[in-house]
């Protein structure tokens, strides 16, 4: 709920970064710069950070580097792995889908992106449907452990369509059809669901990637680099299909800690270093003036019917 997210940021942001100043054992003189994310995601959260960083700014005179969420996910993977650029990056969470070209800081660009929903999404509204509660990545993973994957043959989206985006909510259609056939499903039922779904969807997500793969090979020198970042990120059996997968045609697959996978702030942190260390700063009047955004594409989207239609482009 939008409006009860941004009345909690409201009540906590001030205590949370008295917290993260105390235990840093540093004082706001000793920063360099203040980084926030300034979207995409709800507008009423983006809001209160970038309102309370730009205070933080003026207050102590610090330079101010509003940061796209995405590319926080982006660059996650080399605070604690060695990811040189360039590299092909899967990220995959709650709202996003998309493989991505990431050749430096601040130079991207978009190889393919879902055309309806994404595979977070895809998987908490999958465990609501199956009872599993919240969040559903976690949820569905659990349950899947004990369950059949072939007993339900879940089509694999997209399969005859070239290029490198994706589509899931037909898979999500095939999985609630699937419950509602079943009139009072058992525990193993609900287990052979989520299973089933659960390769579905690593099928999807690995093949478009090997797609990129393929088509960007010649694009990355050796040794070549896969990064798998976002919340969904955190799936084991994802990573394992992916590393399987990649390793077969000689790249190297990177993925951050699971902490680092979802949400968090050392990411915006870390996104905002980087950028200060390429020297992409913007002049504090620029900053200062900086509107939060509920939607911001890291990388501009592709324009046309054939990849996803209307004059925007495929969702961002």
């Amino acid at each position: 709920m939008p409006e009860v997210a941004a009345r909690s940021h409201v009540e906590l942001i001030d205590r949370m970064i008295a917290q993260a100043v105390d235990r840093s054992g540093l004082g706001f003189s000793q920063l360099d710069a203040v980084a926030a994310t300034a979207g995409p995601g709800l507008i009423g959260g983006v809001m209160v950070g970038l309102t309370a960083a730009k205070a933080i700014a003026i207050a102590h005179g610090l330079p101010l580097i509003p940061v796209n969420h995405l590319e926080g996910h982006a660059l996650s993977a080399r605070m604690t792995e060695s990811a040189d650029f360039p590299y092909l990056l899967l990220l995959i969470s709650g709202g996003h889908t998309q493989l991505l070209a990431v050749k430096g800081v601040g130079s991207y660009r978009r190889l393919g992106t879902t055309i309806d929903d994404a595979a977070g999404e895809a998987f908490d509204k999958s465990a609501k449907l199956l009872g599993l509660g919240q969040p559903g990545g976690p949820a569905i993973e659990a349950a899947a452990r004990s369950g059949r994957a072939d007993r339900y043959a879940f089509p694999e989206p997209l399969s005859r369509r070239e290029g490198c985006d994706f589509s899931l909510s037909g898979l999500k259609t095939a999985v609630r059809l699937a419950a509602e056939s079943l009139p009072t499903p058992t525990q193993r039922d609900i287990a052979d669901l989520a299973a089933s779904f659960q390769a579905a969807l690593i099928r999807h997500l690995v093949a478009r990637t090997v797609r990129a793969m393929e088509l960007e090979e010649e694009s990355f020198a050796p040794p070549r680099r896969l990064v798998v970042a976002g919340g969904v990120a955190a799936n084991a059996a994802l990573r394992g299909a992916l590393k399987a997968a990649a390793e077969a045609r000689g790249w190297l697959v990177l993925v951050p800690p699971a902490k680092y996978c979802t949400d968090n702030g050392a990411m915006i942190a870390w996104a905002g270093a980087e950028r200060a260390a390429a020297k992409l700063v913007p002049p504090i009047d620029e900053a200062l003036a900086f509107a939060p955004r509920a939607r911001w594409p890291l990388a501009e989207p592709i324009a046309g019917k054939a990849f996803g239609g209307g004059r925007k482009g495929p969702k961002a």
